[in-house]
């Protein structure tokens, strides 16, 4: 479980794809295994870490960082498939229990991916309006919760069907990878987990 308050931006150092003869998916692989350079002090193997608010497992700890593995699954519902080094990605360690929960409840199961169709300034704030899967709109409210990227959002409003809009406040712009956004870019996204439960307690099938 995370709460969506991004602790350090990483960078993708390698990726390696482990090829299957072309069985998964039809890409050739059946997942791939990031390392990733991060600040983190006292990683442990086993643990849980939020890439881009994927929960991924460290598999092993290296020096300046760890590498974590996106299985078939994982790789299929993200962006993950498509990192390539240099990139720079969002973390955040698993919460614990005496942690402040500063965002909101984020399990790090990625929805879906989203666009930015349209970005506006107003103020000090930089609206964002994204394009997001059903499942994740459907879930969301104004003033609710959104992860995207791996960072706790605050739903601004509902401009369309499949629209989602946030505003980024300058901290946030200048401390995740949500500062360098332009429109057309894609973004994990996940929906808000009390609105999960409460749409699937008011539909009638089992």
């Amino acid at each position: 479980m995370f709460t969506g308050i991004v602790s350090a931006v990483g960078r993708v150092a390698r990726v390696s794809r482990n090829e299957d003869g072309g069985r998964g998916k039809g890409e050739g692989y059946s997942g791939v295994t990031l390392a990733i350079r991060a600040p983190f002090k006292g990683v442990r193997r086993g643990e849980s870490v939020a890439v881009n608010g994927a929960c991924l497992t460290v598999e092993r700890v290296v020096r300046g960082g760890f590498t974590v593995h996106a299985v078939t699954t994982t790789v299929a519902r993200t962006l993950l498939g498509e990192y390539a080094a240099g990139r720079r990605v969002n973390l955040e360690r698993a919460l614990r229990a005496v942690d402040r929960l500063g965002g909101h409840l984020v399990q790090g199961h990625v929805d879906g991916v989203g666009t930015v169709v349209r970005m506006a300034p107003e103020a000090d704030a930089l609206l964002v309006e994204l394009h997001v899967p059903g499942e994740v709109r459907d879930v969301s409210i104004p003033r609710g919760s959104i992860t995207v990227d791996g960072v706790s959002l605050t739903v601004n409003g509902l401009p369309g069907p499949d629209r989602v809009q946030v505003a980024l406040i300058p901290f946030t712009r200048a401390h995740t990878t949500l500062g360098t956004l332009v429109v057309g870019d894609r973004v994990h996204v996940e929906g808000d987990l009390l609105g999960k439960y409460v749409r699937k307690l008011c539909r009638s099938e089992p």
